[in-house]
Formats: structure tokens, C-alpha cells, sequence
């Protein structure tokens, strides 16, 4: 059985991260679970939650040093306020807790990207999340896996009406639909970049949709 000393985990407030941290925390391969987060999390053995500004990360915090990492942080442009604001969280944060967490010896990486990611597409989200993808590809990880996901299916706290209106269209058609295009439960995606990051696989890869639904 694949073994593992310390994971970190980005976006643990949010909804697949939620997903990511139960599983890490009631998983025997992991014995630590880094977490840094704006607000504290609810105490749990096992997890360190630093309380971290993300636009201002502490390069030499001894926490970064960790076997692997889980990134889910994400937005929309309606949630940050702006196309540059989204880019922010969705390209900056990501790539900034990576190429820390290499600096102090990580060597997997496991994302949340999203499906159509692509560093040359005309949409603005989806080149974003390939400009992410390119970008991570040359941080130097050993095992690098992006797991891409169509529509993200689960209970989110945050109000998206857009979102909640696609998952019923989707969740109706969902047998006439592609597997592809079908919605993708938070808790598949979970449990995707959770096994990326422990078993660390050598090279990159990709998780596909149809392998989430």
C-alpha cells in the first residue's frame, strides 16, 4: 500500500476541498494534513490549519515542507469581481503554493483544473486554467497530475445561481448526455486528486471528466 508522510492541501474551505480534507484526515496513508486558510478550520487530529493571506504567503514557514499537494482553490469571475481578479485566485495562488512547496521538497501535485483547460483557447476561463496547467508543468514535480472536471456537482454555501441552474439541466439529461458532459460529484473529484497525490505517480497526467462522473 502506497505510503505518505504529510500532505498540503489548497483550498480546504471550498467545496471539493471540504470533500479532499474529510477523506485526508479519515485516510491511514496520510499522517498530516497541512491546510493554510484565511479563517480557522474546525480542530481535527492530524490537520495543521495555518492562518495565511494569500497574497502574502510566508516563503519560509517550516509547514511547506511536505510530500505532496492538493490544490482546489478556484472562484468565477462573478464571485472575485473581475476578469484580473479571477486570474488572481484561479492562476496566481495555485502556481505560488506550488512553486513554494517544490522550493521545499514536494514533489507531486495534484490540481483542480477544469474540463476544455487550454493555454491557447479564445475563452477566458479555460485559458486561464491551461495557462495554470502549462505553468505547473514546469515547476519540477516529479508525479504532476490535473484533474479536469465538467460541472462540479454538490452543496455549495456560497449562492451561484448559474451553477445550481446547470446541475438541474445536466442532472436531467444526464442519461442522454455524453459521460463526459455528465455532472461531476465533488466527492469523485475528491477522491481523484487524493489518490494522485498518495500514490504519486511519475510524469503528468490528466483525469478526464468521463472518469469523474
Amino acid at each position: 500500500m502506497p505510503t505518505m508522510t504529510t500532505l498540503l492541501l489548497a483550498g480546504a474551505t471550498g467545496l471539493v476541498g471540504q470533500a479532499v480534507l474529510r477523506r485526508a484526515l479519515d485516510d491511514a496513508r496520510v499522517t498530516r494534513v497541512v491546510a493554510p486558510t484565511r479563517r480557522a478550520l474546525p480542530a481535527a487530529p492530524k490537520l495543521d490549519n495555518p492562518l495565511v493571506d494569500f497574497d502574502r504567503l510566508p516563503a519560509d514557514a517550516p509547514w511547506w515542507s511536505v510530500d505532496a499537494v492538493v490544490c482546489t482553490l478556484g472562484t468565477t469571475i462573478r464571485d472575485a469581481g473581475s476578469p484580473q481578479a479571477f486570474r488572481v485566485v484561479d492562476h496566481d495562488y495555485p502556481l505560488a503554493v506550488a512553486r513554494l512547496a517544490r522550493q521545499h521538497g514536494a514533489s507531486t501535485f495534484a490540481l483542480t483544473s477544469a474540463m476544455g483547460a487550454d493555454p491557447a483557447s479564445r475563452i477566458f476561463y479555460n485559458r486561464t486554467k491551461g495557462e495554470l496547467e502549462r505553468d505547473l508543468a514546469a515547476c519540477g514535480f516529479a508525479s504532476l497530475t490535473m484533474v479536469r472536471p465538467a460541472l462540479i456537482g454538490g452543496a455549495r454555501k456560497a449562492s451561484r445561481p448559474a451553477e445550481r441552474l446547470g446541475q438541474v439541466v445536466v442532472g436531467a439529461l444526464g442519461p442522454l448526455l455524453p459521460r463526459g458532459w455528465r455532472i461531476n460529484p465533488a466527492d469523485n473529484i475528491a477522491r481523484a486528486l487524493l489518490e494522485a497525490a498518495i500514490r504519486a505517480e511519475p510524469g503528468q497526467r490528466i483525469v478526464s471528466s468521463e472518469a469523474l462522473a
